[in-house]
């Protein structure tokens, strides 16, 4: 998890994820996926001057996107890939990362009910030296309604995660 060239995908994965397709906020940012599945959604931000606040630490704004985001993708997921909306978040900002510092993400369930769901997501900033989690710097719960109809317009959605996706 070093922002270096990742090992060659075996041919039982899904391709590597396009997150332009997948989510253009998340794209917009830098955000890179690495696990996208209805049990386990993980990736990383290299935090920019664009995530920064003005004390050139990660803006909160920005953990709550990414929050949100894997959130939203799980639960779409989990829930046969019907429409969702996001009705509540909360997220507790427990230490900063600053520009140049890389975030590591992972959004879970908590519960996967039929109407709604609750995930949890959170993120730490990686440890130079080992390349894994160092300190967790955000801790999330987002709540979703999850049995919303699909329109019309709206009925394919869902198909950059399913091409991504581990289901």
């Amino acid at each position: 998890m070093d922002g270096a060239t990742p090992p060659p995908r075996s041919p039982h994965q899904p391709p590597a994820p396009d997150m332009a397709e997948l989510d253009a906020p998340l794209h917009a940012i830098g955000f890179q996926m690495e696990e996208l599945s209805p049990r386990r959604l993980t990736g990383r931000l290299l935090v920019t001057p664009a995530c920064c606040q003005p004390f050139k630490v990660l803006h909160g704004g920005v953990s709550a996107l990414v929050a949100e985001a894997l959130a939203s993708m799980g639960a779409h997921m989990a829930s046969g890939f019907r429409r969702v909306a996001g009705v509540q978040l909360s997220i507790n900002h427990l230490r900063s990362a600053a520009a140049g510092d890389t975030v590591l993400a992972q959004a879970v369930p908590v519960h996967v009910g039929r109407s709604t769901q609750v995930w949890e997501v959170k993120l730490w900033k990686m440890d130079p030296s080992t390349k894994e989690r160092g300190p967790q710097i955000a801790e999330s719960r987002v709540t979703l309604l999850c049995n919303l109809p699909l329109t019309e317009d709206l009925k394919n959605a869902g198909e950059a995660l399913k091409k991504y996706s581990k289901l």
